[in-house]
């Protein structure tokens, strides 16, 4: 007598659910023994249980993990493995020039009471704050010029649209600019 299929769901008794991952996995890795061996293939087998446990399978004919993951990427274009070194060495340089430009604003920034200063660095000082200032009022400046025109423009509009509407009622209107 066979067995019957059964519903494919999830296990909800706990106990049942890991004898039964047990068992499947073991098939699973089997199978995945056989396929390697019958068929010449190189072949990589992942599990995580619930609990976070890895299980693994890799065909002999792999020498290791990540021989294997770095033919995938090869052959994927893409990237698996990362040099964790790497990335933390972008960043720690990043980190680095960000820090010597804030070191280098709080330097021009600050000025020390102990310290004394001497007339050229004072006039230095004094020169880039004053380049600083006109950028800053240059930048007012075009801005309350764009907005001037945008006002302009939008006088212009309104009275366009008045002009068509004293047209359409037979009326004559004559702009002057000066």
């Amino acid at each position: 007598m066979g067995r019957g299929r059964s519903e494919i769901k999830r296990i909800e008794n706990p106990t049942q659910r890991q004898s039964t991952f047990y068992k499947r996995r073991d098939g699973l890795f089997k199978k995945a023994r056989e396929l390697s061996v019958l068929c010449d293939v190189d072949l990589l087998l992942l599990l995580f249980s619930t609990s976070g446990k890895l299980y693994h399978y890799l065909s002999p004919t792999v020498p290791s993990v990540k021989d294997l993951v770095e033919r995938y990427e090869a052959a994927t274009h893409t990237k698996v493995w990362t040099d964790i070194r790497q990335e933390r060495r972008a960043e720690l340089e990043k980190a680095e020039q960000m820090c010597e430009l804030m070191e280098k604003e709080l330097r021009f920034m600050t000025v020390d009471d102990g310290e004394q200063y001497t007339v050229p660095s004072l006039e230095l000082l004094e020169h880039n704050l004053e380049a600083a200032m006109h950028k800053i009022r240059g930048r007012q400046e075009e801005r309350y010029g764009l907005c001037d025109k945008l006002a302009h423009s939008q006088a212009l509009n309104n009275d366009e649209e008045a002009g068509s509407t004293s047209l359409s009622n037979g009326l004559e209107l004559k702009l002057g600019f000066n």
